[in-house]
């Protein structure tokens, strides 16, 4: 299976994403918690009312139209219809939302600087940014591990199954156990792939949207399972940012932005950032450039982000 170098120039852009991420991983866990899993899907459902405009400021996108603004007061009315049916809200205030604001915050820088980095590093393969997101995240995640007494809690596993390590612990542990791991580490692959995939052909604020309405599966999953979690109008309410969402359409590119391109096409360069890297004789050896790239992740020819239709629902 072909994989892609690992260069520094790849690398620069792929560490502050990293970062971002690991420290959204880490939110996430927080607001689980201190809080229910709907009031972490909440905090997501209004990432994409940020995201949008971000996309139009840094991604070159048009502001919402007013199909989009009305879906999205539709999560915002959701949202806040939800935050009168929590528990956690109406016992602890605000404080119970600290972890599910920073956590939205670094969402939507996630979300925004990733699409970036998407039309800025050319890969050659659908693994390169799999590759570099995994090996580049293992330094922050063991740091959030360390701090958040990851650690110790393991040794108390093991103490308890009376190992010392954790191979004898992974033989000590329930067969469901182990299944559950391993298929949560593959479909947590499929993820990593599919969505990168995912980020190249739409806008960021579609990317955003598209994670939103898939946690309507989380929902019922989680009250099937857990019995931690909202009241009927809770529940209805986030229904109603779910809906909202899937009648967002997606902004078109500005016209400005198009013929920039456009015209840089026709010169035969790339219009955005260029990352070069030296080599140790001090001549440039290779550069990073935005917009077409090597495959179909990259090329902006056929891309289909620029589509305006709407995710679901009719023109």
């Amino acid at each position: 299976m072909p994989i892609d170098e690992m260069k520094w120039e790849f690398a620069k852009p792929y560490c502050i994403y990293t970062v971002a991420f690991s420290t959204g991983v880490y939110t996430n866990m927080m607001c689980l918690n201190t809080s229910n899993v709907e009031t972490v899907i909440v905090a997501r459902a209004m990432s994409p009312i940020v995201v949008s405009f971000l996309d139009s400021i840094f991604l070159g996108r048009e502001l919402p139209s007013r199909r989009s603004l009305m879906a999205l007061s539709m999560i915002v009315v959701g949202a806040f219809g939800y935050a009168r049916t929590d528990e956690a809200f109406m016992a602890q205030g605000w404080n119970a939302y600290f972890w599910p604001f920073l956590y939205l915050v670094i969402i939507t820088f996630e979300m925004v600087y990733g699409k970036q980095i998407v039309r800025s590093v050319a890969f050659k393969t659908l693994s390169g940014p799999v590759q570099y997101t995994n090996l580049l995240g293992f330094p922050p995640m063991f740091m959030f591990a360390k701090a958040g007494g990851e650690f110790g809690r393991l040794n108390e596993l093991m103490k308890s199954y009376d190992v010392d390590s954790v191979s004898g612990l992974m033989g000590k542990l329930p067969t469901e156990s182990i299944a559950l791991m391993a298929l949560g580490c593959l479909i947590g692959t499929g993820i990593g792939y599919t969505g990168w995939w995912c980020r190249g052909k739409v806008s960021a604020t579609s990317f955003t949207l598209i994670g939103v309405l898939n946690k309507c599966i989380t929902v019922l999953v989680n009250m099937m399972i857990w019995d931690q979690h909202a009241t009927p109008m809770g529940i209805t309410s986030l229904f109603v940012c779910l809906v909202g969402g899937s009648f967002y359409k997606q902004a078109p590119m500005r016209k400005s932005e198009m013929k920039q391109e456009h015209g840089s096409a026709e010169k035969g360069d790339v219009h955005g950032l260029e990352l070069k890297a030296s080599g140790s004789d001090g001549k440039e050896q290779s550069s990073v450039k935005t917009g077409a790239g090597q495959d179909g992740l990259t090329n902006r020819k056929n891309d289909p982000e620029d589509l305006t239709q709407p995710l679901i629902g009719g023109k």
